[in-house]
Formats: structure tokens, C-alpha cells, sequence
């Protein structure tokens, strides 16, 4: 339970500080850069995302399969 908070305030965190960053270079009128870190942000998130569903799918399986 306690790794659940972790990966929810890790992911808010990064979601944070992208969204600052984005909005800094879009003042700066470095709209392609701030796009780009976007992007980066989101994709790094995504990997976190995909590695946890890949617990929880093992989880589950050895749940139902009682392995």
C-alpha cells in the first residue's frame, strides 16, 4: 500500500515540475522546447505506468493461478 502512495505522488511530482518547466520556456518563447519536454515528461510517466501494470498483472495471475 505504501508503494501505491509512493508511485502516485512520484508520478504527481513529475507531472509537477514538467508543467513548470513548460510553462517557463513557453515564456521564453521556446514553444518546440517546451513541447518536446512535455512529451519526455509523458513518456517517463508512461514507463512507470507500464512497469506497475506489469506487477499488478503478475500479482493478479498468481492470484487466480495460486502459484
Amino acid at each position: 500500500m505504501l508503494g501505491d502512495t509512493y508511485i502516485l505522488f512520484q508520478i504527481a511530482g513529475i507531472g509537477i515540475v514538467i508543467a513548470m518547466i513548460h510553462t517557463v520556456l513557453k515564456q521564453m518563447g521556446k514553444e518546440d522546447i517546451a513541447h518536446w519536454a512535455t512529451l519526455v515528461g509523458f513518456i517517463l510517466v508512461l514507463f512507470i505506468v507500464m512497469d506497475n501494470l506489469a506487477d499488478l498483472f503478475q500479482q493478479i495471475k498468481s492470484v487466480f493461478l495460486f502459484r
